[in-house]
């Protein structure tokens, strides 16, 4: 945790300074950061600014902190990432770490080659989805929580939606058969959508080719889609 990340209900009452942390965050300042009073803590509320916080009381139950909250969130990569859903042991990877990399508007789209199952995983429920956002910000000190939606059919997303959304941006597709080198640091927005295990069926990516999307690849490895994410904005920002 490289960041406290508070909540508006951290805050004592009447108190626009100190919070009071008592949750799995104690633990962590206590056991992992071990902190003591007077020591001090990168803090940022959530969709908020960031800054520091001091320690002031440390008690069997809770770490009390007055903060200073002055700073901007780092600013966000100007990419739309667009993800078949993986399966669930791979999905808070590929959560945590787009957050991590600053990217604020994430689809988990439906695909041929997604199973069915995965859209009933408990993963995908709010606040275990809130849980891996969490861990993301923590890891890169941001405060910034990102927008994820969830598309479950692939057509008509791509033809009813995909337009507005990657309007204005340079349109990418990860695909590893015949495909061009990735683009590196290009001077626009990115539209990027990476496809499941095995990949997009033909049928998919001409569809993405009809609306503008251009496949492209990072080298002859395939990659799965948890490390595909950072290598791909690596190079493209």
């Amino acid at each position: 945790m490289n960041l406290l990340l508070l909540k508006n209900d951290d805050f004592l009452p009447s108190s626009m300074t100190c919070v009071r942390i008592k949750d799995h965050r104690y633990k962590h300042i206590l056991t992992v950061l071990k902190s003591q009073i007077g020591d001090t803590i990168k803090s940022g509320l959530v969709n908020g600014l960031m800054g520091e916080g001091v320690i002031t009381a440390i008690t069997g139950q809770f770490v009390e902190l007055n903060v200073t909250l002055n700073q901007p969130p780092p600013p966000p990569i100007k990419c739309t990432l667009i993800v078949a859903l993986p399966r669930p042991k791979s999905l808070r990877k590929v959560i945590e770490c787009s957050v991590s990399l600053g990217i604020k508007k994430i689809y988990l789209i439906g695909s041929y080659r997604v199973e069915k199952s995965f859209w009933s995983t408990p993963f995908l429920k709010p606040e275990q989805m809130n849980q891996f956002i969490t861990t993301g910000l923590e890891q890169s000190k941001d405060t910034i929580f990102p927008v994820i939606k969830t598309k479950r059919l692939f057509k008509p997303f791509v033809e009813d939606e995909l337009p507005l959304i990657a309007a204005d941006s340079l349109h990418i597709v990860a695909h590893p058969y015949g495909a061009a080198q990735c683009p590196s640091t290009p001077n626009s927005a990115v539209t990027l959508i990476i496809g499941p295990e095995g990949g997009f069926i033909p049928f998919e990516i001409d569809l993405l080719k009809r609306h503008g999307f251009q496949p492209v690849t990072t080298g002859e490895r395939i990659l799965r889609v948890e490390y595909a994410i950072p290598a791909l904005i690596g190079r493209l920002f």
